[in-house]
């Protein structure tokens, strides 16, 4: 293993420039596709395999399913039980990582090239005969479990449920993918099997490789990694309907600082004004330090350590989210405050020196999120899942560049909505109801 970290550690130190970056697509003989970014530099491969569906795929009686099903891929598989598994793993110096999120699964694998068969074999035995034995069915679940009832005392995730309860309704993004500990609690072995069933195909496969492999050597890894894969897996859920009214939702909480969750509708992230609405959200609340949100409400009037906004383009729906937090006898004032920037921006636009600021700091922040193989690997596939062109990364700063302050300025009028803007507010706020 700690040979693998000193690999590792030389990942992370001989980067490629980000120019030098160039991106291969690779078929396998079996018809997989990958993205590739061959690198010899050090005898080390990072391997993202990402499937879209996710977390939405649980039935509404089985919510949390999948989730559950993530965190036992590596419990055990073919004739190895856990601890057997997790000696194997170790003894080979590789890494592997599972996640379940709203619109994927991902397995996140890293392995020195001397290893590379052997890893792969155990990686193949993972996916396809992972053991779900109930032992460790009933450890995981522990664990789940544990997180769920901690969850119920956090605010910042009584306030993110309770939002998307609102803005997602009957939607599967509008319940916890990790379940309720009612769900999980009833959640069966062959809950487990069906949910593993229903995320592994190949109809919703985004594969990216980074490292000491060939094109060839890729193809061939992906057939028999991934060539025995079903064809198609459960059918991934239509669009929510996003129904955010304005106004405040508080949900008491004794707590001495109120937490605030606050968002509107948002945009598509194929949508043609996508990168205007993304360099308008850095001025307005995206930007650190500079942005208008965290001068007005904490430089100028110290209502808050933080305030912050986000653009959140899902598979199924998209909003445009923000977060603050103030002292209970304040949150109303900062509310007040982030609704009239919202209005000022929507109406009044930003200034040229904002936008020239913005593009400078996005233009060159975007290098450093290239910090090894595996982030390389990972940006690949979610570029791959958005529908990208292979040449975005060399081609995004232009599209950065490109936005003028006429498109900031206009889709800030289309985009920004003060009047349906809704915060959700978990502690004790002082002033402050709810409103609808």
């Amino acid at each position: 293993m700690k040979r693998f970290v000193a690999t590792l550690i030389a990942c992370l130190v001989a980067l490629p420039a980000l120019a030098e970056i160039q991106i291969e697509e690779v078929t396998s003989p079996g018809g997989i596709k990958a993205w590739l970014v061959e690198d010899h530099s050090i005898p080390f491969t990072a391997l993202e395999l990402r499937f879209r569906g996710g977390t939405s795929l649980d039935d509404p009686d089985k919510r949390g399913a999948v989730n559950l099903m993530s965190g036992l891929i590596e419990e055990g598989a073919g004739d190895m039980d856990a601890r057997t598994y997790a000696r194997e793993l170790e003894a080979l110096a590789a890494s592997f990582r599972y996640k379940a999120g709203d619109d994927s699964v991902s397995i996140s694998a890293r392995f020195l090239s001397e290893n590379r068969d052997e890893v792969v074999d155990l990686l193949r035995t993972t996916i396809h005969e992972p053991r779900f034995d109930q032992d460790a069915v009933d450890r995981v679940r522990a664990q789940v479990l544990s997180g769920l009832r901690s969850d119920q005392t956090d605010p910042n995730e009584i306030a993110g449920l309770t939002f998307a309860q609102m803005a997602y309704g009957d939607h599967p993004y509008g319940s916890e993918g990790k379940g309720t500990i009612e769900s999980v609690s009833a959640l069966t072995r062959d809950d487990v099997v069906a949910a593993y069933e229903g995320v592994f195909a190949k109809d919703r496969l985004y594969v990216g490789a980074v490292g000491d492999i060939t094109a060839e050597e890729l193809g061939t890894l992906l057939d028999t990694l991934l060539g025995d894969l079903p064809d198609t897996g459960k059918p991934i859920p239509g669009k929510a309907e996003v129904n955010i009214p304005g106004g405040v939702s508080v949900v008491e909480f004794d707590t001495p600082q109120s937490v605030a969750l606050f968002g509107q509708a948002g945009i598509d992230r194929d949508d043609p004004d996508f990168f205007a609405a993304f360099v308008l959200n850095h001025i307005l609340g995206g930007g650190g330090f500079e942005s208008r949100l965290m001068q007005e409400v904490r430089e100028k009037r110290g209502l808050t350590y933080g305030v912050g906004t986000y653009l959140v383009p899902k598979d199924l729906a998209s909003v445009y989210l923000g977060s603050v937090s103030s002292a209970n006898d304040r949150i109303a004032e900062a509310i007040d405050v982030i609704r009239d920037e919202w209005a000022r921006a929507a109406t009044e636009g930003v200034t040229q020196e904002e936008l020239d600021d913005a593009k400078t700091y996005l233009t060159g922040a975007y290098p450093l999120r290239f910090d090894g193989n595996g982030q390389i690997a990972s940006i690949m596939v979610g570029m791959q899942m958005e529908g990208l062109p292979i040449d975005y990364i060399a081609t995004r700063n232009d599209k950065v560049n490109a936005v003028t302050l006429e498109d900031v300025n206009r889709v800030a009028a289309e985009l920004l909505d003060p009047d349906g803007l809704h915060f959700v507010v978990v502690g004790k706020p002082v002033g402050l109801e709810t409103t609808n």
